[in-house]
């Protein structure tokens, strides 16, 4: 399968304090990777590297071939709108003054989507992932907590990306709700073959979504492999120390398609 995205040797500091360091992994096409590991471990600013919105002090980061953090221009515009994001809290990343239909058109036009298309394509997309049409004409403020994530993953879903990056989407939702939205991220994942690369400390989320898993801790990778693997042989303490502190309730549940278009040979390193 196509590499979608690949990060080479990546480091990023912050007043000189290492954030990440020397980090390597690619996503491919139509493959959810998660990152995991305590706060400050550095997922979240891998995360924002693979989006381009910081650039790395050393290494490299290519999407499709492109450096991310160079995608500025009007003539980037297609590249862009293939790489796309979901927040942790959405209802901070929406413009409360705009209903959450015009968010998710607003993210159309600023993609050339024609103004007589955009009510359609709206429409469409709140159906396709499970929000009745008229909760459009909603500001954020009058929807709930998962309804205000489905509005996110729509309004990322608008330009059709090729790769979404979500960073801890399920971490202030309900277990009922994040059941639901990990339902719909995977029911998409399936019918579009849209890649994921998924920031979480939820460690359940991932046993069900993620094909492969990497382990983060202190800005470094101690460990990556296949999800079903890592969860079911971990090689390094740490590893078995995350998984032991997150409880009995994190079990095994990912589906066939969780084995990966391109991880059949991969051991864990």
């Amino acid at each position: 399968m196509s590499i979608l995205l690949r990060l080479d040797a990546v480091s990023k500091s912050y007043a000189h304090r290492p954030a990440v360091a020397a980090v390597s992994f690619e996503v491919h096409a139509g493959e959810s990777v998660a990152l995991v590991g305590e706060s400050g471990s550095g997922k979240s600013t891998l995360a924002r590297l693979a989006l381009g919105l910081v650039r790395p002090d050393a290494g490299t980061v290519r999407f499709e071939g492109r450096d991310p953090a160079r995608l500025r221009a009007r003539a980037d515009r297609d590249v862009r709108a293939r790489l796309q994001f979901v927040p942790q809290h959405p209802r901070g990343s929406l413009n409360p003054a705009l209903r959450s239909g015009e968010a998710v058109g607003f993210a159309l036009r600023a993609h050339g989507v024609p103004r007589r298309e955009r009510a359609d394509r709206t429409a469409e997309l709140f159906r396709r992932v499970g929000l009745a049409p008229e909760l459009a004409r909603r500001f954020p403020r009058e929807l709930s907590g998962g309804q205000l994530q489905r509005v996110a993953v729509a309004r990322a879903l608008a330009t059709g990306p090729a790769l979404v990056v979500c960073d801890e989407p399920t971490s202030a939702l309900d277990r009922d709700t994040r059941e639901r939205l990990l339902d719909l991220l995977t029911e998409l994942r399936e019918r579009t073959g849209t890649a994921y690369l998924f920031v979480s400390h939820d460690l359940a989320a991932v046993a069900r979504f993620a094909h492969r898993t990497l382990v983060l801790r202190s800005g470094r990778v101690v460990e990556e492999g296949r999800t079903d693997r890592l969860w079911t042989a971990p090689e390094h303490p740490y590893t078995r120390a995350l998984l032991d502190a997150s409880g009995p309730h994190v079990t095994l549940r990912t589906p066939a398609s969780a084995t990966g278009p391109n991880d059949q040979n991969e051991e864990p390193r």
